[in-house]
C-alpha cells in the first residue's frame, strides 16, 4: 500500500448543489441525474468515525461497477458511468479527486426499506435467533449455531431510519410499507441476486454471508437498483477456506472496524466514537483492497 495516500475526507464540487450527505457519500445534483462521490470516511454503530480509511471510496465504487454488470439480467440498475470522460465537462477539472469514486446515476424515487438477504445466521440474526428462534419473522431450526448456513437463504426487511438505528421488520411490516406486489417483487429479485452472487463468490473462495440492497423507482416505475453492491460496507465476505460454524468468523469487511470500536470498551451510544490507531486503518484499508482484487480478479487500485 502507498505509504502517502491522502484519504478524501470531504468532497465539495463549486456550482453543483449537494442533493445528499450521507455517511460515506456526497451525492450532487446534475438536474435529471446524480453524481455520487463515495469517500474515504467509515462509519459504524450509526457513528461517522474520526478516521478515514485510504482506497475506501474506490472500492466501493469499482465494486458496485462490477456487480451492477454482474447481475443486470437479474435487475437493472441506476448506474449511467464511472467514467470521468462520460460526465459534464465541468468535472474534468476534478478529475484527480473524482477519479474511480464517482459514478453518474439515473434518479430513482427510493424505496423505504433495507432489504436484507441472509445465507448465514451473524449479526443481529444471530441475536434475534438467540432469544425467539426467529429472524425477522422466519421461524429457523432449533440447534443452530454462529455463522451457520442456513438451508436456504431467508429475505429480512428492515426500516430505513435516516436517524438512529434501522428496526427489523416482518415480511408482513415490509407490505405495508411498499404495498404487497411490490414487496413480492423486491423480495424475489434480491433472493435472486443473492444466489447468483454467492454462486460466482464461493468460487473466488469468498462467502457472502449476508447483504443488504437498496432499490428505486425510475421514471417509468420501473424497479432499479441504487446505492452500492455486495460491497464490504453493505456486505459480511468470509473467506471460505477458514469458515468454521460456532464462532464469528474472520471477515473482509466492515466488521473488522466494529469489533475494534468493541474491544475498545466505547458504549457504541454515546458520541465521538473514538479514533482508530494506524494499524487498524491499515489493516481496514488492506481488507478494502483484498475483497476487491478477489472478487474482480483485477489489481487496478491502488
Amino acid at each position: 500500500m502507498e505509504k502517502n495516500q491522502v484519504a478524501v475526507g470531504e468532497v465539495e464540487l463549486p456550482g453543483f448543489p449537494v442533493f445528499k450527505k450521507g455517511k460515506v457519500r456526497n451525492v450532487f445534483d446534475l438536474g435529471d441525474k446524480l453524481l455520487i462521490v463515495a469517500t474515504d470516511r467509515i462509519s459504524a454503530f450509526d457513528f461517522v468515525l474520526p478516521s478515514l480509511i485510504p482506497y475506501k471510496g474506490q472500492v466501493l465504487t469499482q465494486l458496485s461497477k462490477f456487480w451492477f454488470d454482474f447481475t443486470f439480467l437479474v435487475c437493472r440498475h441506476h448506474m449511467i458511468s464511472t467514467e470521468i470522460a462520460d460526465f459534464p465537462v465541468e468535472f474534468r477539472q476534478y478529475a484527480d479527486l473524482l477519479s474511480r469514486r464517482s459514478m453518474m446515476v439515473k434518479k430513482a424515487r427510493v424505496v423505504p426499506v433495507e432489504c436484507v438477504v441472509r445465507g448465514y445466521l451473524s449479526g443481529s440474526g444471530w441475536k434475534e435467533y438467540q432469544k425467539t428462534g426467529k429472524v425477522c419473522g422466519i421461524k429457523l431450526p432449533k440447534g443452530l449455531q454462529e455463522s451457520s448456513r442456513l438451508d436456504e437463504p431467508i429475505f429480512t426487511p428492515s426500516t430505513k431510519a435516516d436517524v438512529g438505528h434501522d428496526e427489523n421488520i416482518t415480511f408482513k411490516g415490509m407490505e405495508k410499507i411498499v404495498g404487497p406486489e411490490l414487496a413480492d417483487k423486491i423480495k424475489k429479485i434480491s433472493l435472486e441476486l443473492y444466489q447468483k452472487a454467492s454462486l460466482y463468490a464461493i468460487s473466488k473462495g469468498i462467502i457472502i454471508a449476508d447483504t443488504k440492497f437498496e432499490f428505486g423507482l425510475d421514471e417509468n416505475d420501473e424497479l432499479i437498483l441504487v446505492d452500492e453492491l455486495f460491497t464490504p460496507d453493505s456486505s459480511r465476505f468470509w473467506p471460505l477456506a477458514s469458515y468454521v460454524p460456532g464462532k464469528s468468523q474472520p471477515s473482509l469487511d466492515k466488521q473488522y472496524v466494529r469489533d475494534y470500536l468493541i474491544s475498545t470498551g466505547w458504549d457504541r451510544k454515546t458520541p465521538p466514537p473514538p479514533p482508530l490507531p494506524p494499524e487498524v486503518i491499515e489493516q481496514t484499508s488492506r481488507r478494502y483492497l483484498e475483497i476487491y482484487q478477489l472478487l474482480t480478479g483485477k489489481n487496478d487500485l491502488p
